[in-house]
Protein backbone atom coordinates (compact mmCIF):
# COMPACT_ATOMS: atom_id res chain seq x y z
CA UNK A 1 0.00 0.00 0.00
CA UNK A 2 3.04 2.54 0.96
CA UNK A 3 4.78 1.54 -2.30
CA UNK A 4 1.58 1.86 -4.50
CA UNK A 5 1.05 5.69 -2.44
CA UNK A 6 4.56 6.40 -2.64
CA UNK A 7 4.25 5.61 -6.89
CA UNK A 8 2.41 9.61 -6.68
CA UNK A 9 5.29 11.44 -5.28
CA UNK A 10 6.50 12.34 -9.16
CA UNK A 11 3.29 13.92 -10.13
CA UNK A 12 3.75 15.52 -6.35
CA UNK A 13 6.59 16.96 -6.78
CA UNK A 14 5.73 18.52 -10.31
CA UNK A 15 2.93 20.22 -8.80
CA UNK A 16 5.08 21.28 -5.64
CA UNK A 17 7.87 22.86 -7.37
CA UNK A 18 5.69 24.79 -9.69
CA UNK A 19 3.81 26.26 -6.17
CA UNK A 20 6.94 26.51 -4.81
CA UNK A 21 8.69 28.62 -7.29
CA UNK A 22 5.30 31.43 -8.07
CA UNK A 23 5.48 31.53 -3.71
CA UNK A 24 9.55 31.95 -3.64
CA UNK A 25 9.38 34.71 -6.41
CA UNK A 26 6.22 36.61 -4.53
CA UNK A 27 9.04 37.52 -1.63
CA UNK A 28 11.39 38.21 -4.44
CA UNK A 29 10.76 42.26 -5.77
CA UNK A 30 10.34 42.39 -9.06
CA UNK A 31 11.76 38.67 -10.07
CA UNK A 32 11.11 37.93 -13.19
CA UNK A 33 10.33 34.27 -14.29
CA UNK A 34 10.55 35.32 -17.99
CA UNK A 35 14.19 36.82 -17.39
CA UNK A 36 15.80 34.94 -14.49
CA UNK A 37 16.81 31.57 -13.76
CA UNK A 38 14.91 29.24 -10.87
CA UNK A 39 17.96 29.12 -9.10
CA UNK A 40 18.52 32.66 -8.60
CA UNK A 41 15.78 32.76 -5.86
CA UNK A 42 17.80 30.73 -3.56
CA UNK A 43 21.04 32.72 -4.93
CA UNK A 44 23.59 34.24 -2.29
CA UNK A 45 22.68 37.69 -1.34
CA UNK A 46 18.78 37.18 -2.71
CA UNK A 47 16.22 38.08 -0.36
CA UNK A 48 14.83 34.46 -1.34
CA UNK A 49 18.34 32.85 -0.53
CA UNK A 50 17.16 31.10 2.72
CA UNK A 51 13.43 30.22 2.20
CA UNK A 52 13.86 28.56 -2.03
CA UNK A 53 15.85 25.50 -0.60
CA UNK A 54 13.73 25.22 2.72
CA UNK A 55 10.41 25.22 0.40
CA UNK A 56 12.02 23.84 -3.07
CA UNK A 57 15.10 21.88 -3.11
CA UNK A 58 14.63 20.04 0.26
CA UNK A 59 11.72 18.86 -0.11
CA UNK A 60 11.81 18.15 -3.93
CA UNK A 61 14.96 16.13 -3.20
CA UNK A 62 13.14 13.60 -0.92
CA UNK A 63 10.27 13.48 -3.15
CA UNK A 64 11.87 12.54 -5.96
CA UNK A 65 14.39 9.97 -4.16
CA UNK A 66 11.60 8.55 -2.94
CA UNK A 67 9.66 8.43 -6.49
CA UNK A 68 12.88 6.82 -8.01
CA UNK A 69 12.73 4.08 -5.04
CA UNK A 70 9.06 3.36 -5.68
CA UNK A 71 10.31 2.80 -9.65
CA UNK A 72 12.92 0.31 -8.37
CA UNK A 73 10.73 -1.61 -6.40
CA UNK A 74 7.82 -1.37 -9.02
CA UNK A 75 10.62 -2.41 -11.90
CA UNK A 76 11.00 -6.45 -11.12
CA UNK A 77 13.29 -7.65 -13.83
CA UNK A 78 13.52 -4.54 -16.36
CA UNK A 79 16.74 -3.27 -16.05
CA UNK A 80 15.34 0.00 -18.15
CA UNK A 81 13.01 0.93 -15.17
CA UNK A 82 15.70 0.45 -12.55
CA UNK A 83 18.05 2.76 -14.48
CA UNK A 84 15.50 5.05 -15.01
CA UNK A 85 14.60 4.91 -10.97
CA UNK A 86 18.12 5.61 -10.13
CA UNK A 87 18.50 8.40 -12.48
CA UNK A 88 15.44 9.89 -10.57
CA UNK A 89 16.89 9.02 -7.31
CA UNK A 90 20.38 10.74 -8.83
CA UNK A 91 18.39 14.11 -9.73
CA UNK A 92 16.85 14.28 -6.29
CA UNK A 93 20.73 14.19 -4.47
CA UNK A 94 21.24 16.72 -7.09
CA UNK A 95 18.33 18.80 -5.99
CA UNK A 96 19.67 18.89 -2.42
CA UNK A 97 23.23 19.95 -3.63
CA UNK A 98 21.81 22.67 -5.85
CA UNK A 99 20.01 23.81 -2.43
CA UNK A 100 22.75 23.62 0.13
CA UNK A 101 25.19 24.89 -2.58
CA UNK A 102 23.77 28.18 -3.90
CA UNK A 103 24.44 29.94 -7.11
CA UNK A 104 26.39 33.34 -7.52
CA UNK A 105 23.85 36.40 -7.06
CA UNK A 106 25.42 37.21 -10.91
CA UNK A 107 24.34 34.18 -13.31
CA UNK A 108 26.60 35.45 -16.12
CA UNK A 109 29.46 36.04 -13.92
CA UNK A 110 33.34 35.31 -15.20
CA UNK A 111 34.75 34.18 -11.77
CA UNK A 112 32.08 31.98 -10.20
CA UNK A 113 32.95 31.04 -6.55
CA UNK A 114 33.14 27.30 -5.59
CA UNK A 115 29.92 26.75 -3.88
CA UNK A 116 28.95 28.28 -7.70
CA UNK A 117 30.48 25.68 -9.61
CA UNK A 118 29.01 23.26 -7.09
CA UNK A 119 25.68 24.43 -7.90
CA UNK A 120 26.46 24.44 -11.91
CA UNK A 121 27.25 20.73 -11.95
CA UNK A 122 24.53 19.66 -9.40
CA UNK A 123 22.46 21.02 -12.12
CA UNK A 124 23.75 19.66 -14.60
CA UNK A 125 23.22 16.43 -12.96
CA UNK A 126 19.84 16.91 -13.09
CA UNK A 127 19.92 18.12 -16.47
CA UNK A 128 20.99 14.65 -17.93
CA UNK A 129 19.58 12.66 -15.24
CA UNK A 130 15.86 13.95 -16.56
CA UNK A 131 16.92 14.23 -20.02
CA UNK A 132 18.25 10.50 -20.18
CA UNK A 133 15.48 8.64 -18.09
CA UNK A 134 12.48 9.52 -20.99
CA UNK A 135 14.77 8.75 -23.66
CA UNK A 136 15.81 5.35 -21.75
CA UNK A 137 11.82 4.89 -21.37
CA UNK A 138 10.84 5.08 -25.07
CA UNK A 139 12.63 1.53 -25.36
CA UNK A 140 11.07 0.33 -21.85
CA UNK A 141 8.18 -2.44 -22.04
CA UNK A 142 5.42 0.20 -21.16
CA UNK A 143 2.57 1.17 -23.33
CA UNK A 144 3.32 2.68 -26.77
CA UNK A 145 1.44 5.80 -26.00
CA UNK A 146 3.54 6.39 -23.06
CA UNK A 147 7.01 5.38 -24.99
CA UNK A 148 6.12 8.07 -27.84
CA UNK A 149 4.90 10.36 -25.11
CA UNK A 150 9.33 10.26 -23.46
CA UNK A 151 10.45 10.69 -26.52
CA UNK A 152 8.81 13.81 -27.57
CA UNK A 153 9.30 15.42 -23.88
CA UNK A 154 13.00 14.48 -24.39
CA UNK A 155 12.51 16.36 -28.04
CA UNK A 156 10.58 18.98 -25.72
CA UNK A 157 13.08 19.63 -23.40
CA UNK A 158 16.53 19.27 -25.54
CA UNK A 159 14.85 21.84 -28.01
CA UNK A 160 13.86 24.77 -25.47
CA UNK A 161 17.66 23.60 -23.38
CA UNK A 162 19.02 24.54 -27.05
CA UNK A 163 17.05 27.64 -27.16
CA UNK A 164 18.17 28.79 -23.47
CA UNK A 165 21.82 28.10 -24.16
CA UNK A 166 21.21 30.63 -27.19
CA UNK A 167 19.29 32.97 -24.91
CA UNK A 168 22.18 32.86 -22.67
CA UNK A 169 24.80 34.56 -25.10
CA UNK A 170 22.45 37.64 -25.21
CA UNK A 171 21.11 37.60 -21.79
CA UNK A 172 17.48 37.35 -22.69
CA UNK A 173 14.54 34.96 -22.11
CA UNK A 174 16.41 32.67 -20.14
CA UNK A 175 13.84 31.89 -17.58
CA UNK A 176 11.38 31.67 -20.06
CA UNK A 177 13.36 28.80 -21.64
CA UNK A 178 14.69 27.23 -18.96
CA UNK A 179 11.17 26.86 -17.60
CA UNK A 180 9.39 25.46 -20.45
CA UNK A 181 12.63 22.86 -20.65
CA UNK A 182 12.44 21.85 -17.31
CA UNK A 183 8.60 21.61 -17.11
CA UNK A 184 8.23 19.32 -19.80
CA UNK A 185 10.72 16.61 -18.32
CA UNK A 186 8.23 17.62 -14.97
CA UNK A 187 5.15 16.59 -16.55
CA UNK A 188 7.14 13.54 -18.41
CA UNK A 189 7.52 12.55 -14.67
CA UNK A 190 3.57 12.97 -13.39
CA UNK A 191 2.60 11.14 -16.29
CA UNK A 192 4.95 8.50 -15.82
CA UNK A 193 4.04 8.66 -11.87
CA UNK A 194 0.63 8.55 -12.78
CA UNK A 195 0.67 5.71 -15.00
CA UNK A 196 2.67 3.53 -12.78
CA UNK A 197 -0.34 4.29 -9.79
CA UNK A 198 -2.53 3.22 -11.96
CA UNK A 199 -1.43 -0.12 -13.57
Amino acid sequence: MFEKIILLSGLIATIWITIGVIIAAKFYPNYNHNEQFCSELGAVGSPTQKLSPLINNYPLGILFCLFGWAVIQYAQSSAILVTVGWLVILHGAGTWVAGIFPMDKDPYTQSPSLHCKIHSWAGFIMLLSLLIAPILLAFSPLPVAFRAFSMLSAMVAIHYLVKMAQAVKHQKNVGRYQRISYWAKLIWLAGFSVLLWAS
